[in-house]
């Protein structure tokens, strides 16, 4: 291939040209790093005059987001400026004007427009940029406790921090914000520890060391910092020591990856007892860590800690990264690894970028054409100049004497001519429209800003637009990217109902008055049912109970239990509550004896099988329960609610109180088969310690496709009617889990335990060795019934999801959280309809390539493209299917996997991992197959993917299909894909300011994203689109009304007007008609643009703006100067308008054409304005006014104040019936094409916004919403939720004026968007391995492999291995009348708890 051209070269390196590239600080190549700790640098890290090497010095913590410095903002804002082709037009013009021959006034006024269009442009960039810089103040200024004091010193290196608009102007601060030099025992930003220290001495009047709060931008590689519970974490942090037993953290990485579950990290064994300031200082053990060069992988890290000639390896499950937040940890000593632009949150964010909006870019295309033909007017007049002096010269005319020198001949004076008639024809290009379009869009913000229905009360937050230039790519979105954590849900869980052997329980409503009195009635009206057994109450109201040693047969009061982070509400269920009354007296054998042990079994499993841990208040005895997920927190949470209390565990011991027993019922924990995303269930082994009962359990939860094969056989009933809850629970977008059990004789768990200790230890294989010992035990399992939590999302998602899906535009979510997460969260917002398909698409080692996968989608579920036959995959797609076929699972809705049912009707949405855009994102051969299956699925969504995935999944839809792009988030884990979209959204939540800062426009909840969108993305977008092509048009006619004069002036490039009249043309008589379109007209009102989405299609297919459009308006303008100007000096010049009979001057009769083209012009504009409203007639005749104002007064000036050429002109012209015929003539004339265009589309041709206009107009009163789309109102097929949930045929844009009907109130079609009921449940493909299932709501968020688990694993392995060889304690037999399959727990047969044993 030859390689390209110098052309082709200069033009791929414009395309890509980025100002903000010519003022990035240029960052050297990173450097592995090694950080010193109590001892001085070695000498390789200086040069020879003992300076730091570049290299090897780190950057400060300080992070910035703005785009300016004092030094920077005025050489990037031009550069920014001029990328506007007609700035430059207008510079030319200006200096072409200093030239005495192409002078019409005085050269420094000929420059004060364009001085005065950049001013303002760049004092709005200003502003903007002056609110980033405060953003990032509030987070550099943040502050942590940082080791200080005379005898700590950190040795490492430290660059410089920015100068920027705030930290150029104030004085500098202080590294801490104490003075480090003199501590005060009173300052507040000074602390010691008390209980954390080895050497737990008094700190005395003067410490040498301490904890002093010190501002992020001020922490340094090197320092040890502390930081506290639900403190955010400043840098990427080297974990030395925690306040929780083994040195355990927990850590919320949801604004790194999305995931809600906490993490665990531990901290570095050699490290470990650096657990107070002193020992931190201590500079009898120094030490060294070696650290790989920074990279942007967020889940690795290579490190080695170096002290007393030991090395340690550290890896990522060590390290605290800048961006999560501590959790349920008390304190967390550490060293700071990676500061600011080193830390992989920031890594992976880029630099701010220079947006620029689609309607501004687009005006660059027009401009050329303006250029183009103002390029033509003037070499037309040169060259007809230059011939008529040619010709004319050799006739003696008088005024080309002398026209034969060097410097005055027929070609010189063409050439002179051209440059004239630039100047004379400049308004073609109007250099008001800029400053217009500025004054517009910043009222834009305002308006925005001032909407009271985008205010979030709860906050006191408005919506802010921090970027004024894109108001109107607001209305031409065609794909959205939304991260799901804090954007589309609150991260917060509610249980709601729960299946209990075959009778569902759908919770209670939920009430305005106080929860925790609810649930105080609950208590008392349960006790008052049985005296002899304690529901837990979980009031969070205060109590006297207190925490009690416990022992085997205590009797405790009820427990009193706070309710849990994550957790939003307290379940109750009255039906629940008297189910379990009566469970509590049944008799053996009675009917409810089947019942009480489902009961019983349901929620002992909910209350025992987790990893949750419990915290009880000293004082009062509150339990509160800390989980590692809100999953978790919820399901614990709902058990303690009904009163399976969950008491807390003793290591290996855990302990229940239950309604059924007063006493506290003990189980041991012997093995722990934990969940896996592969795995999709947890399991866990007890064996029960009160009283003879001391049986085998195996407990577990999991997915309804992984429980039910492994189910015992029988029961086909109750599986059946478990099966239906599931699915209604599914349909309304909750998140399910199905618990079962199973009683493990003593001698087969001996035997299984022998196989899980010999895989648990193999060398080879060990995950599938124990995968497969864990099956083995996971068999003939009994089932209990299934829950139902609600991920509570954001208030209105679902709806807003729906509207921007009728609206035409595509969403796809972004997501760190796992594939089963992601999905139900996609079903829950409705962005999966009841109705879809979904499409898996999953990474590998294994298994089909990603491209192959691809390739089978289309093939199975769009056969009828031609996406492989252009891509030439087909052969490769049939050839390597291999071992992997399509197959399908047992499911009891066969429609799901019936031949065709890739044809189905329901729409797609796909679904891809992380790992699989890995392999995407690198190759362009599946980057094109990725967005053909993608444009064809109604949603996409990407789960576990990077910041960084996130960004190039939107550039390369961006790039890739041209589209205009929008993302949403509220992270910093968003803050790359925000930057890489054409409009960036920031929601203000609970994951700081990071995502805010960095974006365009500023909301407080999602649902306020459709308002933004479909009213004033729609109107600014609208109004923008046609007040510039009327901005072009009233030019035209000027300069048209300029060019046919010059037929009668030898093309000589003369004015037609007089100049002042052309000088206020775009100032004063023609400005407030566009201003008025500007701000002030209104498509259809706000409502029925709510009540509407489709109608955004106008915007998408970019109606208001477009080449077209531009040729359309320019061609008008045109029309319109030729009647103008030819009517008016036709009827002039036919006969004298002067009484005395003298010939009319120029003056005389151009004036005349200035007033009816000031008319016309604003008139027209007033058609083109759909609302006219009390500012829109002002704008219109404002104009009218100013000119016939200026015109008395003007032509009324005598030469005493200063000459000009129109005094007296006001006789001669108002005096004439000429003047006053031609207005109405000539406007009348000009306007009729338009106006009978008008006058044909309303009557005969309408579209949906003229039929809505319509309606409003003879209706005002109608509730259109209502009227015209009953079907909206009544779509709740989950009393529970709430939740409208539309099908996926929803998402089809309808058009209102497609049904004919005599009256336009009732064009609009019910039947276009009537719901389907009818539930078809959801198909899933896995196209990796080519399982087909039926979607039941599967979702469960834990941390997988994770250190505590590992922690906890390893402490029961060794306490197996050394009991293994211990005969078995005495266990009381069991008796031979007792079936172990009948029960799961012997506290069921008891009608009264047993008398306690004396000898206890």
């Amino acid at each position: 291939m030859a390689p390209p051209s110098l052309l082709a070269r200069s033009r791929a390196a414009l395309a890509t040209f980025k100002v903000e590239s010519l003022f990035a600080r240029k960052r050297p190549t990173a450097t592995p790093r090694t950080v010193f700790v109590n001892q001085p640098l070695p000498d390789h890290l200086f040069d020879h005059k003992r300076r730091p090497v570049k290299a090897h010095v780190p950057p400060t913590n300080q992070v910035i987001s703005s785009k300016y410095t004092i030094i920077t903002f005025l050489p990037r804002n031009l550069l920014e400026q001029f990328r506007r082709i007609a700035n430059i037009f207008f510079v030319f013009i200006a200096i072409l004007q200093f030239f005495p021959e192409f002078s019409t006034i005085s050269p420094g006024i000929v420059l004060l427009p364009i001085i005065i269009v950049l001013g303002i442009t760049a004092i709005k960039d200003a502003y903007e940029d002056i609110k980033r810089h405060q953003s990032d103040r509030r987070v550099n200024h943040s502050t942590v406790r940082v080791l200080s004091g005379p005898r700590w010193s950190n040795p490492n290196f430290s660059g410089a921090k920015s100068r920027t608009f705030v930290r150029g102007i104030i004085p500098k601060r202080t590294r801490s914000v104490t003075d480090p030099e003199s501590p005060s025992l009173s300052d507040p930003a000074i602390e010691f520890d008390h209980d954390h220290s080895s050497d737990p001495l008094p700190h005395p009047e003067t410490p040498d060391v301490y904890w002093s709060k010190t501002l992020w931008e001020d922490v340094r590689v090197g320092d040890f910092v502390k930081i506290m519970n639900n403190d955010p974490i400043p840098a990427d942090i080297l974990i030395c020591a925690s306040s929780e037993d083994e040195n355990f953290a927990f850590v919320e990485t949801k604004n790194l990856d999305g995931e809600t579950n906490l993490k665990s990290r531990n901290a570095s064994p050699v490290l470990a007892d650096l657990r107070s300031a002193k020992d931190c200082a201590s500079t009898l053990s120094p030490f060294t860590v070696e650290c790989d060069r920074p990279d942007t992988n967020m889940y690795k890290l290579n490190a080695t800690v170096t002290r007393d000639g030991q090395r340690s390896p550290v890896d990522i499950q060590m390290v605290l990264l800048r961006g999560t937040i501590l959790r349920n940890t008390d304190w967390v000593i550490g060293l700071v690894l990676f500061t600011g632009v080193d830390t992989k949150i920031i890594l992976n964010s880029g630099g701010t970028p220079s947006k620029r909006s689609r309607v501004e870019r687009q005006i660059n295309p027009q401009v050329l054409v303006n250029l183009a033909l103002l390029a033509l007017m003037a070499v037309v007049c040169g060259i007809a100049d230059s011939q008529i002096e040619k010709q004319l010269y050799p006739e003696g005319a008088p005024w080309l004497y002398d026209d034969n020198t060097s410097y005055n001949n027929p070609n010189i004076n063409g050439l002179i001519t051209w440059a004239a008639a630039l100047v004379t024809f400049q308004n073609v290009v109007p250099i008001s429209l800029y400053i217009s379009i500025e004054v517009v869009k910043t009222c834009q913000a305002l308006f925005i800003y001032f909407d009271y229905d985008m205010f979030y009360k709860k906050t006191n937050q408005p919506t802010l637009a921090r970027s004024y230039n894109l108001s109107d790519d607001l209305g031409q979105i065609e794909y959205i990217f939304s991260d799901k954590t804090g954007t589309l849900t609150q991260n917060s869980m509610v249980f709601r109902e729960c299946s209990i052997g075959g009778a569902i329980y759908h919770g209670d409503p939920e009430e305005d008055q106080d929860l925790d009195v609810k649930k105080r009635t609950a208590v008392d009206e349960a006790n008052a049912v049985s005296r002899d057994s304690s529901f837990g109450s979980t009031s969070n109201g205060p109590s006297s109970a207190t925490s009690p040693t416990i022992g085997p047969d205590t009797i405790h009061p009820p427990a009193v239990v706070k309710l849990a982070s994550g957790v939003l509400r307290h379940f109750s269920d009255q039906q629940l509550r008297q189910d379990l009354a009566r469970a509590v007296h049944a008799e053996p054998g009675s009917e409810n004896e089947a019942q009480a042990r489902a009961l019983n079994g349901f929620f002992s499993v909910l209350a025992l099988c987790h990893t949750v841990l419990t915290s009880v208040d000293p004082h009062t005895g509150v339990i509160e329960y800390k989980a590692q997920s809100p999953d978790e927190a919820a399901l614990v949470q709902a058990a303690a609610d009904v009163g399976f209390v969950f008491r807390g565990r003793d290591r290996e011991i855990l302990l229940l109180q239950t309604p059924f027993s007063r006493e506290i019922e003990r189980y041991e924990l012997l093995d722990i088969l934990e969940f896996t995303s592969a795995r999709k269930r947890m399991s866990i082994i007890v064996r029960k310690l009160n009283g003879d009962d001391s049986r085998l359990f195996l407990l577990a939860k999991g997915a309804d496709s992984v429980i039910f094969e492994r189910l015992k056989s029988g029961g086909d009933e109750f599986k059946r009617t478990t099966e239906r809850h599931l699915d209604d629970f599914a349909n309304a977008g909750l998140r399910t889990l199905t618990l079962a059990y199973k009683v493990i004789p003593e001698d087969e768990y001996e035997r299984w335990s022998e196989r899980y200790h010999e895989a648990s230890t193999a060398l080879d294989n060990r995950e599938k060795e124990v995968e497969d010992v864990s099956d083995e035990m996971e068999r003939d399992l009994r089932l209990l019934g299934a829950t139902a939590i609600e991920d509570r999302l954001q208030d209105g998602v679902p709806e807003t999801i729906a509207d921007l899906k009728l609206a035409g535009i595509k969403i796809w979510v972004a997501t760190g959280d796992k594939l089963e997460t992601a999905i139900a969260i996609g079903y829950s917002t409705n962005l999966i309809a009841d109705d879809s398909n979904i499409i898996i698409i999953r990474g590998g080692d294994t298994g089909p390539s990603v491209y192959q996968q691809m390739t089978r989608a289309v093939e199975e579920f769009f056969p009828d493209t031609d996406v492989l036959e252009k891509e030439d995959t087909a052969d490769i797609a049939i050839s390597d299917s291999g071992p992997y076929p399509l197959r399908r699972l047992s499911t009891s809705v066969p429609s799901i996997v019936r031949e065709g049912n890739g044809t189905r009707p329901g729409g797609y949405v796909l679904v891809i991992d992380g790992t699989a855009l890995d392999h995407v994102l690198v190759d362009d051969r599946n980057k094109q197959l990725l967005l053909h299956v993608g444009t064809r699925c109604d949603g996409v969504i990407c789960c576990r993917v990077s910041p960084l995935q996130k960004a190039l999944i939107v550039k390369l839809v961006k790039d890739g299909l041209r589209v205009m792009t929008l993302a949403i988030g509220d992270g910093a884990n968003d803050v790359s894909m925000i930057q890489a979209a054409d409009v960036g959204v920031g929601i203000t939540g609970e994951e700081g300011l990071q995502a805010v800062n960095s974006s365009d426009y500023a909301i407080a909840q999602f649902r306020f994203l459709k308002r933004l969108l479909l009213v004033h993305g729609h109107w600014s977008y609208a109004r923008n689109g046609t007040m510039i092509v009327n901005f072009f048009y009233k030019n035209i006619v000027a300069v048209g009304v300029l060019w046919w004069f010059q037929i009668y002036c030898g093309w000589s490039s003369a004015y037609a007007f007089e100049y002042t009249y052309l000088l206020f043309w775009n100032t004063f008589w023609t400005i407030a008609p566009v201003l008025g379109i500007g701000l002030f007209d209104r498509i259809v009102d706000a409502d029925v643009l709510m009540a509407f989405p489709e109608l955004y299609r106008y915007g998408r297919e970019r109606t208001w703006f477009s080449l077209k459009l531009f040729f359309i308006y320019m061609i008008d303008g045109v029309v319109q100067s030729v009647s103008l100007y030819f009517i008016i000096t036709r009827t002039y010049f036919t006969t004298t308008t002067r009484p005395d009979g003298y010939g009319i001057q120029l003056y005389e009769y151009s004036t005349t054409m200035v007033f009816s083209a000031v008319i016309a012009v604003s008139l027209f504009n007033g058609l083109n304005t759909n609302v006219w409203t009390g500012w829109v007639f002002f704008a219109i005749f404002l104009g009218i006014v100013l000119l016939l104002v200026y015109t008395l007064i003007y032509n009324s000036i005598s030469p005493g104040w200063f000459v000009t050429d129109v005094y007296g002109n006001n006789q001669f012209l108002f005096g004439s019936a000429f003047f006053w015929l031609c207005q109405p003539l000539c406007v009348a004339i000009a306007l009729l094409p338009r106006y009978l265009y008008r006058a044909w589309q309303t009557g005969y041709a309408p579209g949906d916004l003229e039929l809505l206009r319509y309606i409003r107009k003879t209706q005002p009163d109608l509730d259109m919403a209502t009227a015209l789309r009953p079907e909206r109102d009544g779509a709740t097929p989950r009393p529970s939720l709430s939740r409208w949930r539309p099908s996926s045929r929803m998402a089809r844009p309808v058009s209102i004026s497609s049904a004919p009907s005599a009256t336009p109130a009732m064009n609009y079609s019910v039947d276009t968007l009537s719901l389907d009921t009818r539930r078809i449940p959801v198909s899933r493909t896995d196209m990796c391995t080519g399982v087909r299932t039926v979607h039941r709501g599967f979702d469960f968020a834990t941390e997988e492999g994770g250190v505590a688990m590992r922690r906890m694993q390893s402490n029961l392995s060794e306490r197996r291995q050394s009991t293994r060889h211990l005969p078995l304690a005495a266990e009381p037999k069991q008796s031979p009348k007792r079936k172990a399959s009948l029960r799961i727990f012997h506290s069921l047969r008891r009608k009264k708890p047993p008398t306690p044993n004396k000898d206890d």
